[in-house]
């Protein structure tokens, strides 16, 4: 099973350490309801055994990341983005590493994505959408980081799957010391779109990981109605965990309507399910706070 830590001061380790700062979808969810889960939309940050900080898309989640990171001595980031659907990216604004002239932070997409990186932050920050313009922040902005497969950062190996989802995507795997973390949020297993790939891509893409979060952002009965929309039900990411041999499958991406109570009931299905089907893999709904060690 996994383990759930709360430190908010890192040291250098022998894994590679995840953690996560938001796991919502589709727009932030505060409130009674999803206290124990989180209502910040995604964001994951990743430290390699010498100190490395990656982070994986600017939801709202990063709000809070960037405020711990401020206390760390770590002040190169790499920040890998998914996509530019506003709630992977609506937390960047208010990122302070941005505004501090301390930090270095390369601004990471899939292959060739250099220039449509760059518009993406510089467009979300022009009026009349905020008040402070890309120009006015302090850190040092990289644009050069192609993430292509077989590229690394320091130690870790970084690859890209394009994503099953409108408007296109990447999904990524970070490698370290022969141990994976898969990263497939918006992916749509059950509906091709012009950027998917077939099914058994993603099964090798994500096979034999240490730790896999998936989208699951629909139930079933959901799925009906919404399909085509860019996001998987839980019975899609489930299967494909198991026929990867996927050690740890974090569902992800929750719905902005799923109550705490909801995903705990889901989950204990299909953890029941695991136990028969893949009795080696451990299932979960990621929560906000949650620290993985891989």
């Amino acid at each position: 099973m996994f383990d759930i830590k709360y430190a908010s001061v890192y040291f250098y380790h022998k894994f590679m350490k995840i953690k996560v700062w938001g796991c919502r979808g589709s727009i932030a969810a505060p409130g009674p309801d999803t206290l124990r889960y989180g209502g910040n939309t995604t964001c994951v940050e990743v430290i390699s055994n010498s100190g490395t900080e990656i982070v994986i898309d600017a939801g709202s989640g990063a709000r809070n990341l960037g405020k711990e990171l401020l206390k760390k001595e770590t002040k190169t980031i790499y920040l890998l983005l998914t996509h530019a659907h506003w709630d992977h990216l609506l937390g960047f604004p208010f990122f302070e590493p941005a505004y501090s002239a301390d930090f270095t932070i390369y601004l990471c997409g899939g292959p060739k994505a250099r220039d449509s990186i760059k518009d993406y932050f510089y467009h979300q920050m022009q009026a009349p959408y905020f008040p402070i313009e890309m120009e006015l922040l302090h850190a040092t902005f990289e644009f050069g980081f192609e993430n292509a497969h077989g590229n690394s950062i320091e130690n870790i190996q970084v690859d890209s799957i394009q994503l099953s989802h409108p408007n296109g995507g990447y999904g990524f795997k970070l490698t370290e010391n022969g141990k994976s973390f898969v990263f497939l949020t918006d992916n749509e297993l059950g509906h091709p779109h012009d950027s998917s790939l077939r099914f058994e891509d993603y099964v090798n893409f994500c096979k034999d990981a240490d730790l896999l979060f998936h989208d699951a952002q629909f139930t079933d009965e959901e799925y009906i109605e919404r399909k085509g929309w860019g996001h998987s039900c839980y019975k899609d990411a489930f299967n494909l965990a198991v026929k990867a041999g996927v050690k740890r499958l974090g569902f992800f991406h929750h719905d902005p309507d799923r109550s705490d109570d909801e995903l705990d009931r889901i989950v204990k299905d299909y953890v029941e399910k695991a136990k028969s089907i893949s009795p080696g893999m451990s299932v979960f709904a990621v929560a906000e706070g949650m620290e993985f060690d891989v």
